[in-house]
């Protein structure tokens, strides 16, 4: 199969990241910071050693600040639940993935927080105005994504972070899609929280996830076992124990410490430009299709990330993307859990395309692609 579906998950994981995970069950099997013997030990720095490159690797405020969880939502969930107050108002993008809508959603619903949606152009000056726009006199959390996981955009999150600061407002940032494609760095673009998935851009493994944040008073969203001050009934005060409970991930977090060495080496903004070239051939060969729908102006890298959705003609995406499979090809079809996204764009009836290439696809790749959706266009009777 040709995989072009790496915004949901990147694909193939490199064999280093493998084997890194397979030695990590031969060699750290031990519970990290639970024991005194020397394998909890050893699994231990290894858990820190992967704290250290995620703070480096995003510009962070110490690996102290930095919490591995089993995903990007579950980061989200915590941050934003953890840290909202009774009153508050929220402010999110018209983009938003449900990780970020649907626990702002449930705080309205429980009665705890209003929150509203500033629409994203791809004019920086409407969006920034659109953002000042949404702002009341109680809000304390703005939660944008530093990529669309269903159209691309890239958030202008230096500028956003500015609004955010003069209102008084912390800015955090799902940087789902954002990872290992986009630079993020959370001191130079005034980033307070981000939350980060490790399976997507990172290339690390599923199930890994990591919050970084600036010594916040998060209230903690699970309580449990955190190998200290075990007699104390509440949950400790320091970080990262305050939010991480139970046992950690060790495999997973040993593979995503290889994903981000070999992202760092080959370095985010040549994996950007490699991938965006790959997407300007893909957005170039699909204009040339009449009954092609784009939802972009154009393919401009320095406004779009490396993703590309598109529709043809009346056909739902499902439709489409089915019969690529059939064909040797995976994307993802429907709407991406984005629903505010399809709103914005009006495509809450057909979904759309989304083709999301990585490091290790060709154009080769791509023109296949297009032969195919060329196809279609002409048949329209898959």
């Amino acid at each position: 199969m040709i995989y072009l579906d790496n915004a949901a998950t990147s694909y193939p994981k490199p064999p280093e990241v493998i084997k890194a995970v397979d030695l990590s069950m031969k060699l750290y099997g031990a519970n990290p910071g639970r024991s005194g013997h020397k394998m909890s030990v050893d699994s231990a720095f290894q858990v820190y050693k992967c704290r250290g490159m995620l703070d480096s690797f995003f510009n962070g405020y110490g690996a102290e600040y930095v919490a591995f969880f089993p995903n990007c939502t579950y980061a989200l969930n915590t941050a934003i639940k953890g840290i909202v107050k009774k009153g508050d108002h929220i402010i999110i993008s018209s983009l938003e993935h449900n990780s970020v809508l649907r626990p702002v959603h449930k705080l309205k619903q429980e009665g705890v927080a209003e929150y509203s949606v500033f629409r994203v152009s791809e004019e920086k000056a409407v969006t920034l105005e659109n953002f000042r726009q949404a702002f009341k006199d109680n809000t304390t959390l703005c939660v944008v994504t530093a990529v669309s996981n269903a159209f691309g955009n890239i958030l202008p999150l230096k500028e956003l972070s500015e609004i955010a600061r003069k209102n008084g407002a912390l800015f955090f940032v799902d940087g789902a899609q954002g990872a290992g494609v986009v630079e993020l760095d959370m001191k130079n673009q005034g980033i307070d929280c981000l939350c980060v998935p490790g399976h997507k851009g990172l290339l690390g493994p599923m199930g890994t996830g990591a919050l970084l944040h600036k010594g916040l008073p998060f209230s903690s969203i699970i309580e449990g076992g955190t190998g200290t001050a075990s007699f104390d009934f509440s949950q400790p005060e320091m970080y990262p124990e305050r939010l991480e409970s139970g046992t950690l991930n060790v495999p997973g977090i040993c593979g995503l410490k290889k994903g981000i060495e070999i992202v760092s080496k080959r370095g985010v903004s040549n994996i950007f430009q490699r991938e965006s070239r790959l997407c300007r051939r893909l957005y170039k060969g699909l204009q040339e299709i009449p009954e092609v729908k784009l939802y972009q102006g154009d393919y401009n890298s320095g406004i779009f990330a490396p993703l590309v959705s598109f529709n043809v003609g009346d056909l739902h995406s499902e439709q489409v993307s089915a019969y690529l499979n059939e064909n040797g090809i995976g994307v993802r079809g429907g709407f991406h859990c984005a629903p505010l996204a399809h709103i914005s764009n009006e495509t809450q009836k057909q979904g759309a395309v989304r083709v999301s290439p990585s490091i290790f696809n060709t154009e080769k790749d791509i023109n296949f692609l297009l032969n195919l959706v060329r196809k279609i266009a002409i048949y329209r009777n898959i």
